[in-house]
């Protein structure tokens, strides 16, 4: 079977405990009447686009989604996209303003504003369709990994390669494959981890043996969704699959367990001073850390967004435990609400790999404004998840233990009680 389509008439099942969804495969040609085409019909291995083809298919047509806003939103959500550029971007209230249409909106008007629809000659309106497709196949049923942090992530790309550092040096290439790799890096993630994945034996574990799975299958899916919608159809063939490696090598660098290797790298070009970002391959190593740094920058927001943020991560965590439990399963690590609370993971997750990684981009960056205020953020935020960390300890309420912010210390911690 093709890591990409699948080439045979079948039936894929999908045997995860929280994706229990058979989807008809219909791929001999015998089929192509029904589907308007004598072509071979290839599919992308998908949670989801295997179940919205096979819903087509059998003659169920799904709702559509609205996208007709109020003038006053959209009037709105187009003075906050003026503003794209600033740290305190408020992605969910976007969010909202755009109908839960954050990534395909931010996404249009971030390649017309670095001028790639122009530069790569792109057809707008399948550049859309494009961003539709990723889009919705993120699962809006996550709490974390959802469309709306793909277009945080891709906010926060935005955000870096503004940075003088690296926008002196960055070709448009550099730039789409960055926004790009931004908006996908999460596409059709299941909500759970890679163990969850490997020890229920499923098959996306099988398939890519038990490697960056999740983020191999990120990007294939992207790849499917790329050559489907034949959004760089266009362009030359070494280049397109230039461009296809390239974002292979982009959302595969976020998987977590490759976070000591990237740093230390990092680390390593700092002190010898050997970046010559005018090389190709060192700016496509700073790609990768952008795009790390990107993925992981909710520590560095505004405290009412990064704590949003902490308890929507941890309710995914606290969700794959349940399942855990609910298998008679080993309760994966972070993933127990009854012993892993929200200040205490978020302490660890700030220390041992947020702060690390972010000083050594301001090291790179030179101090410069952006990168003060995110560590500015970062220390005050984990300040304030101490302090709520202390009072859960020293709290006589031995019955909670779910770690969320109530309204009183809330009205403390806004108080300006931490320095």
């Amino acid at each position: 079977m093709s890591c990409l389509m699948v080439e045979r008439c079948g039936e894929i099942s999908f045997d995860s405990p929280d994706q229990n969804a058979k989807c008809v495969c219909m791929l001999d040609t015998t089929h192509s009447g029904e589907i308007g085409t004598k072509k071979k019909v290839k599919r992308l291995l998908s949670f989801q686009r295997y179940f919205h083809a096979s819903r087509l298919l059998r003659g169920i047509v799904p709702q559509a989604s609205l996208y007709l806003l109020d003038e006053d939103y959209l009037g709105q959500a187009r003075h906050m996209l003026s503003k794209v550029g600033m740290w305190d971007f408020d992605i969910f209230l976007f969010d909202r303003l755009t109908n839960g249409n954050s990534l395909v909106t931010l996404l249009c008007h971030l390649f017309n504003v670095h001028g790639l629809i122009h530069h790569f000659q792109l057809d707008m309106v399948t550049l859309h369709r494009f961003l539709v497709m990723v889009q919705e196949d993120y699962h809006s049923q996550n709490p974390y990994h959802n469309a709306v942090h793909a277009a945080d992530v891709t906010q926060a790309m935005h955000c870096y390669l503004k940075e003088p550092k690296l926008a002196n040096f960055l070709t448009p290439l550099d730039i789409m494959l960055g926004l790009l790799a931004a908006a996908a890096h999460d596409v059709d993630h299941p909500g759970v981890n890679q163990p969850f994945l490997i020890k229920t034996n499923h098959h996306l574990a099988s398939l890519y043996q038990n490697v960056s799975v999740l983020e191999n299958h990120h990007w294939r899916s992207t790849i499917g969704m790329l050559r489907e919608s034949r959004l760089l159809a266009h362009l030359p063939k070494e280049m397109t699959q230039d461009i296809e490696q390239q974002l292979g090598s982009l959302i595969l660098a976020t998987d977590i367990n490759r976070q000591n290797e990237f740093l230390t790298r990092l680390k390593a070009h700092l002190e010898n001073k050997d970046l010559r970002l005018e090389d190709a391959p060192d700016r496509h190593f700073m790609l990768q850390i952008a795009l790390k740094c990107a993925d992981i920058c909710n520590p560095c927001r505004l405290w009412q967004m990064s704590k949003q943020w902490s308890e929507r991560v941890c309710e995914e965590f606290y969700r794959q435990g349940d399942l855990e439990q609910k298998f008679e399963l080993e309760i994966s690590p972070l993933c127990n609400q009854q012993k892993d609370s929200i200040p205490s993971i978020q302490i660890g997750f700030m220390t041992y790999i947020v702060e690390p990684l972010f000083e050594e981009w301001a090291r790179f960056t030179g101090d410069t404004p952006l990168s003060e205020n995110m560590l500015s953020h970062l220390r005050r935020n984990k300040a304030k998840w101490r302090s709520l960390l202390h009072k859960q300890h020293s709290s006589s309420r031995s019955n909670d233990h779910s770690g969320q912010v109530t309204e009183n210390e809330e009205q403390t911690l806004n108080e300006g009680d931490i320095p």
